[in-house]
């Protein structure tokens, strides 16, 4: 089972993402808290981050830039989020290894989600 890191602080739309990856198989811990985020990854091991770019004071992509400058987690891939204009680019600069477009369906979130976990571990082997 792969283990998400739900970075969300958004509280309705955090219980509704959990909610929806719990019952397609994933381990989902949600942290409401985005400065925690790096804090968390190295307390415990997870296939995968999701972020939104635009959190409660402070970009998404600062947080994936703090990751991708850890050594110990520089490698946990990361997928983001947002309903901005020109977001994935920015996203991806920041180190995101994917991204999704909001607002989105259920299935393409779960296919931006397998796709980003597979290619990180094809990429490990």
């Amino acid at each position: 089972m792969n283990k998400i890191l739900l970075v969300e602080d958004d509280y309705h739309l955090g219980i509704i993402l959990q909610d929806q990856l719990e019952m397609n198989g994933y381990e989902v811990s949600l942290l409401r808290l985005p400065g925690e985020t790096v804090e968390n990854l190295m307390k415990d091991n997870f296939d995968l981050v999701i972020m939104d770019k635009l959190l409660s004071g402070i970009d998404g992509t600062q947080i994936c830039a703090e990751i991708r400058n850890t050594d110990s987690v520089s490698d946990v891939p990361i997928l983001m989020m947002s309903g901005f204009d020109g977001a994935r680019e920015i996203c991806i600069a920041a180190g995101a290894n994917n991204f999704i477009a909001k607002p989105f369906e259920v299935n393409s979130f779960l296919q931006s989600i397998e796709a980003t976990i597979s290619k990180s571990k094809d990429f490990q082997e």
